[in-house]
């Protein structure tokens, strides 16, 4: 019962992983072809994918349909498959910059391709390949063996290779690349082993678990292409959360210091969809900017506004990060303010913010800030400044306002 779900899983995977090995061959087309060390990689996993779509009943039906035999696309299919695990191994003797040894990688890959192509060819006439045909082996025991073989002795190679370099690389995302490809591989050799099983012995038993193994390949060593393109999108995902967070906080504070914008302002959206500078930079953008209009803006703050500003929102009952941030929100909403109305800026340097108050990004410390600390405040301000206290915060109602704000400049 178990192994008629398996295989119904294992055939059902096919057309999932045809299609996952297919946007990773096209999305990592262009970096991978641009880097010696990667091409091999993705020559394997690309060549390993026109072998899986030539092996989906699809095409192997409308290539009967179309010939009346399937010994064409069988015989590509397998030398495809050689032409992946050669790719396999230039990809694990890569980092050893051997002549020597991607020479012999080449010549191996060439004599099996040859070897296998005189075998089929010498047969005799033969509609399939198959390991269990009636008869024996078709188009011959000495043709699958041989074609087994390289792939049993490639993964092992490359698996033994893949554990070994992930065992000892510091690199996180070069560590899951090689874990998934080594799983991957796995999977494979388990596959070219099942299959030897049959051409050897007999073993029927081990053809409903087939499908499942090689697809499962598949799915893993894609992923394992795709480790650098997920890391880049769970990063642009990041950033665009974090402008989408930033922007009431910046759009605020440009709309008094327009000069410090780098481009023209646009929508929210807009801003996402079509960013003015390269998508990675955004949010750092944001930041710079954020940090320009603060630094203009701090030439507006009176002496005792901070002071206001923490006494306003000390009720609220705030944790001290939060009530960091919001006395900072107040501080800049009033500096704003002030801005905008056209008061002259103070005579005296402004009043410094509290420790903690302040944004990290002008607080001078002996040890500047992490980007992804100074990130965590702003966007802790951002969420201040629209927050009750700043809201309410109007100093100038106050008499303690009228006082600070009276007070001549000494």
């Amino acid at each position: 019962m178990l192994s008629s779900h398996l295989a119904a899983f294992g055939t059902w995977l096919a057309y999932p992983g045809c299609l996952c090995v297919c946007l990773a061959v096209i999305l990592r087309a262009g970096p991978s072809l641009r880097s010696a060390d990667q091409r091999g990689l993705w020559l394997a996993v690309a060549t390993a994918g026109v072998a899986m779509g030539l092996d989906l009943p699809v095409v192997t039906r409308t290539a009967r349909d179309l010939t009346g035999t399937g010994h064409a696309v069988d015989l590509v299919r397998n030398l495809t498959g050689v032409v992946s695990a050669g790719a396999v191994l230039f990809f694990v003797f890569a980092p050893l910059r051997s002549r020597r040894l991607r020479i012999g990688v080449f010549g191996a890959t060439g004599t099996v391709l040859a070897v296998l192509t005189v075998l089929d060819l010498t047969a005799p006439a033969h509609p399939s390949h198959s390991v269990i045909a009636a008869g024996g082996a078709v188009p011959s025991f000495a043709y699958w063996l041989t074609l087994i073989a390289t792939h049993v002795v490639a993964d092992a190679v490359c698996l033994i290779v893949c554990c070994w370099y992930g065992l000892r690389s510091d690199d996180r995302l070069l560590a899951t690349a090689l874990w998934l490809f080594a799983a991957g591989t796995a999977f494979s050799a388990l596959f070219w082993t099942g299959r030897l099983l049959q051409l050897v012995l007999d073993v029927q038993g081990v053809w409903p678990y087939l499908p499942l193994l090689i697809n499962l390949h598949a799915v893993l060593r894609a992923a394992a292409v795709l480790v650098p393109t997920a890391v880049a999108l769970a990063r642009a995902v990041t950033d665009a959360r974090t402008v989408w967070r930033l922007w009431p906080l910046w759009h605020a504070l440009v709309d008094a210091v327009p000069h410090v914008v780098l481009t023209g302002r646009r929508t929210r959206l807009l801003e996402l969809l079509w960013p003015p500078v390269p998508r990675r930079l955004l949010a750092y953008r944001k930041l710079i900017e954020i940090r320009d209009a603060m630094l203009e803006l701090d030439h507006y703050v009176p002496p005792g506004l901070a002071l206001l500003a923490r006494n306003h929102v000390r009720p609220h009952g705030l944790a001290p990060a939060q009530a960091d941030a919001a006395v900072l929100a107040c501080v800049m909403k009033e500096a704003r303010r002030a801005k905008l109305a056209g008061v002259p800026r103070c005579a005296t340097e402004a009043e410094s913010f509290p420790r903690g108050a302040a944004t990290v990004l002008l607080t001078r410390r002996e040890h500047p800030p992490t980007l992804t600390a100074e990130t965590t405040h702003l966007i802790d301000v951002a969420r201040a400044y629209t927050s009750p206290p700043a809201r309410s915060f109007a100093p100038a109602s106050s008499p303690e306002g009228h006082a600070s704000s009276a007070a001549p400049a000494s």
